[in-house]
């Protein structure tokens, strides 16, 4: 690791693997003294299964009993099963990404959700947390808050974790992140390598000061969260980011196939960052048939939605909130 990404990964790396890491009582002091208002947002799209324990949890743990948490939002992308009743019931808001900026149209995929977000909600610190995580996550949203209450040089903070693979009823406890291991984690050493300290680039919870998220673009697709990652390094350097340990982080495992097209949006928007753009756009896979091989194509170029601050609608409804 080159000394800049050691001495980054030593001082900006916390722990806080269960809630016995974290003083919550001086967070809320934090928050308090700050004046700051936070916002979690649970992008969703068909995870009727997981979002209302999700949703609960934070609710009743960080808004009713401890208030270091101000809005709870669910923004359903495009949900055919029961996402956002449940997720009301929950106590959490909700809203359609359709419903959101609707002059803007709407598009597919987490990237979307994320930037309508910003227009949805009022806090000017936010958390980001998938809707499809199990079990005991309840000390995920003070850990990810911590860094940013505590220390206002930090502008991101991404969560790392053990991820543990479950395939047909197998567990390893550290197989998961296959995309991370095989396709960002090599590309972002060779071409940011001072990121070269970032445990789970790809991970899917994290927290940051809106001032920076209404700054950079929002990639639409599995190519999010590695677009944040490095414009935010471009925004803010590497000094204003940092990573907390959260411990163990489980989620539904995906196959195979499905992880090549995460990971060839991945490589369109780490390409994209590089200069790059506009290589490729296909992502060719195969699989057997009875008559030998079958190609099936699917779309992996990078679209983006402009930064927020740049939408006219965004910048007037902020202005009135001042």
């Amino acid at each position: 690791m080159r000394p800049d990404a050691r001495a980054w990964f030593s001082g900006r790396t916390t722990s806080a693997r269960s809630l016995a890491d974290l003083d919550v009582p001086a967070l809320l002091r934090a928050k308090r003294r700050g004046g700051h208002r936070v916002s979690v947002v649970l992008p969703a799209r068909d995870e009727e299964a997981t979002v209302g324990r999700l949703a609960g949890e934070v609710v009743e743990r960080w808004v009713r009993r401890v208030p270091l948490v101000d809005e709870v939002l669910v923004v359903d992308s495009d949900s055919t099963d029961r996402t956002a009743e449940v997720a009301r019931a929950a106590g959490a808001d909700v809203v359609a990404t359709a419903d959101v900026l609707p002059a803007h149209g709407t598009r597919p995929g987490k990237g979307e959700a994320l930037w309508k977000s910003l227009a949805a909600t009022s806090g000017d610190l936010l958390v980001f947390l998938d809707a499809d995580l199990l079990g005991d996550v309840t000390h995920y949203v003070p850990g990810l808050l911590a860094p940013l209450l505590t220390d206002p040089q930090v502008g991101y903070v991404k969560g790392c974790y053990t991820r543990p693979l479950e395939v047909d009823g197998r567990v390893t406890p550290a197989g998961g992140g296959r995309v991370t291991e095989l396709t960002a984690r090599p590309l972002l050493n060779a071409l940011w390598p001072e990121l070269a300290g970032f445990v789970q680039p790809l991970g899917g919870e994290y927290a940051g000061r809106r001032e920076a998220f209404e700054q950079v673009p929002v990639v639409f697709g599995y190519g999010v969260e590695v677009g944040l990652l490095v414009d935010l390094l471009g925004l803010l350097g590497l000094g204003g980011l940092a990573q907390v340990d959260l411990g163990v982080r489980r989620h539904t495992s995906q196959d195979t196939e499905a992880l090549g097209r995460m990971a060839g949006q991945v490589v369109s928007a780490v390409l994209a960052r590089s200069g790059r753009a506009g290589v490729g756009g296909l992502l060719t896979q195969f699989r057997a048939g009875a008559g030998g091989f079958d190609p099936v194509s699917t779309p992996v170029a990078v679209d983006e939605r402009p930064p927020m601050v740049t939408v006219p609608e965004y910048r007037a409804s902020r202005a009135g909130a001042v």
